[in-house]
């Protein structure tokens, strides 16, 4: 509909030069009448009246489906992003992948809309016009349109130019939403370490990066847009020299010359019109390839195309959770070079899990012990599938995991990850995450409240200005550490999964609240593991495997462990003295404030 009407405006912007040439040669006779006059005038009057309405139609039709392409557009990218593996999400910046999901598809927009309108106005207003000055004085019209042929080569040659820098600018974009967005992600890091001057340098240098890149777009239609208007005026001059000396000889008509004119001008927009659509297309070329390369890309953990059908009823003789000999190698690298032999590829690899086995059972406790980048949220990160792994390697209930279904697999699991994110909400919206829209809000909320009371968070609720719905900030920013935590273990605690997983998520909580958020997870006897680097939190854990560069080095019940003087025991002996001097020092302080005496230097170094 969109284009019916442009192309019925282009037509009726065609016959008003008729009118006007019409009325020109009436006035120019000499012998004429005002009514005469009056029908060429309320023709073209008419026609106006149809131009308005029409260029009104097809801008409400065609702007109206370019935006809902672009919605369209957009939902399908977002849809696709979510698609996506963890990969992925490591190998692209946030930034780019939002400079993509706006920036570009504006730009698409634009090419859908004002470049095919450009693109077919300037083509149905050229070819009618050149037919009608053809008609009407062949040699005129063949000298008039003479500058047309360098006008068609620049616009040929300045569209390659333009789609490699709009390339270069778009790329430019991308790098200037990435420092923003990463800036003020990490605020609280930029403020405590005093570099805001860094980062401001750091801007200043990406802006004035992007702004050299529109700059050579603008310095290239600085040059392009004057020298058409130019060859357009040539052809002006030509017909005012041509077409006046033959209308002085008797061979055209004051009316044909009027039009004539007319009608080069209007031919103008069309050749400006060219380098508009020449700059909206490549734009939306370059932009869509750009969104296309998103698009393309395929999920490296996908579901089965036949998926296993998990038991119904669980085997006693049948662990929950199996690992076997499973070993897993991180690239050292982003992305791998084109050309790199394996062997080069594999010094580049980091081996993360080395022949792990583990047998988890049913409603058992299981405890992670390592240093740090030994493997510990890897082999978690296998048993749920955030990362491709071989398969017969992970069984769940007795079925390999490679085999099921993944929203399936993910559902068994709910997961404390360690940096405890939280989405700019309130309390109660962060807890209720994994619960859908319509869920029954009684039950909700005796669901959400037993939550927060198991992982300990609602003696904190006295000291949030709105309660549950306490707007929290992005990514938690007004929680503390703790306080995060805890409320990300409720988060996971309200969804009722199988598998609770703890992924150093009370390394933020003192000893009490840690003993008390244990003591509610006990109390739901689920199936638990915890990772963490405090003892005290794996000592009631039914096992305990110790990990060491991706390899497991120890592994038994608490007890067994500390009996057998290893890591484990060394690691809780450590803890325990630092545990013992902090005590210490915590009594001497309080003598000190009691008797009103100052300490002397034996006992500063006690307390020290």
């Amino acid at each position: 509909m969109g284009f019916f009407f442009l192309i019925a405006v282009d037509a009726a912007q065609v016959i008003i030069p008729q009118f006007l040439r019409r009325a020109v040669d009436i006035i120019s006779s000499g012998a004429f009448e005002i009514r005469d006059v009056v029908y060429p005038a309320a023709a073209m009057v008419g026609l106006m009246a149809v131009i308005s309405s029409g260029r009104f139609l097809w801008r409400y039709f065609i702007n109206g489906s370019a935006r809902r392409i672009e919605t369209e557009l957009r939902k399908n990218l977002f849809d696709h992003l979510m698609t996506l593996s963890y990969d992925f999400y490591q190998k692209n910046k946030i930034g780019d992948l939002m400079a993509r999901s706006t920036n570009d598809l504006n730009a698409v927009r634009q090419s859908i809309s004002m470049g095919l309108v450009a693109l077919i106005d300037g083509t149905v207003m050229a070819t009618a016009i050149l037919i009608i000055i053809f008609v009407q004085d062949t040699r005129t019209a063949a000298w008039a349109v003479l500058p047309l042929l360098p006008i068609t080569l620049l616009i040929l040659f300045f569209g390659k130019a333009i789609g490699s820098r709009f390339r270069k600018a778009h790329e430019a974009y991308s790098a200037l939403s990435e420092t923003v967005q990463e800036t003020f992600a990490g605020i609280r890091v930029v403020k405590s370490f005093v570099k805001e001057w860094w980062f401001i340098k750091k801007f200043s240098d990406k802006n004035d990066y992007y702004r050299d890149a529109n700059m050579n777009l603008v310095k290239l239609f600085g040059i392009f847009f004057p020298l058409i208007s130019f060859l357009s005026g040539i052809t002006i001059l030509i017909v005012l020299l041509l077409g006046g000396i033959r209308v002085i000889e008797g061979l055209m008509s004051p009316g044909d010359l009027v039009a004539l004119f007319r009608y080069l001008q209007m031919l103008i927009w069309p050749l400006m019109g060219a380098g508009f659509m020449v700059n909206m297309i490549q734009r939306g070329a370059v932009s869509i390839g750009r969104v296309n390369e998103i698009m393309k890309t395929q999920p490296t953990i996908r579901s089965p195309l036949n998926p296993g059908t998990p038991p119904g009823e669980e085997r006693e003789s049948v662990p929950l959770i199996e690992v076997r000999d499973l070993t897993f190698n991180f690239t050292g690298m982003e992305t791998e070079p084109d050309n790199e032999s394996e062997n080069e590829l594999a010094s580049r690899s980091l081996r993360a899990l080395d022949n792990v086995s583990l047998r988890i059972n049913k409603g058992s406790v299981t405890g992670i012990l390592g240093r740090t980048g030994s493997g510990k949220s890897t082999l978690i990160k296998a048993m749920i599938r955030m990362i491709d792994i071989p398969r017969g390697t992970v069984f769940i209930k007795g079925m390999d995991s490679t085999t099921w279904e993944l929203p399936a697999l993910r559902k068994l699991f709910g997961v404390t990850p360690q940096d405890s994110y939280l989405f700019s909400d309130s309390i109660k919206n962060n807890i209720a995450y994994g619960f859908a829209d319509d869920a029954d809000n009684n039950k909700l909320a005796a669901t959400l409240s037993r939550a927060a009371a198991l992982a300990a968070l609602e003696k904190d609720f006295p000291a949030f200005s709105a309660g549950w719905d306490t707007m929290i900030g992005e990514r938690g920013l007004t929680l503390s550490g703790g306080q995060k935590q805890r409320t990300a273990i409720a988060r996971a605690i309200a969804t009722d999964r199988e598998i609770l997983i703890l992924d150093d998520s009370l390394s933020a909580v003192d000893a009490e609240t840690e003993k008390a958020v244990l003591d509610g997870l006990l109390e739901l006897g689920k199936t638990i593991i915890i990772i963490s680097h405090r003892i005290s939190a794996l000592s009631r854990a039914d096992q305990v495997i110790v990990l060491d560069k991706g390899r497991i080095i120890e592994q038994g019940t608490p007890a067994e462990l500390t009996a057998l003087g290893g890591f484990y025991a060394r690691t809780a002996a450590l803890q325990k003295m630092g545990t013992h001097q902090k005590m210490d020092a915590h009594q001497l302080t309080g003598s000190h404030q009691k008797t009103g005496a100052q300490p002397g230097p034996a006992q500063e170094n006690a307390d020290g």
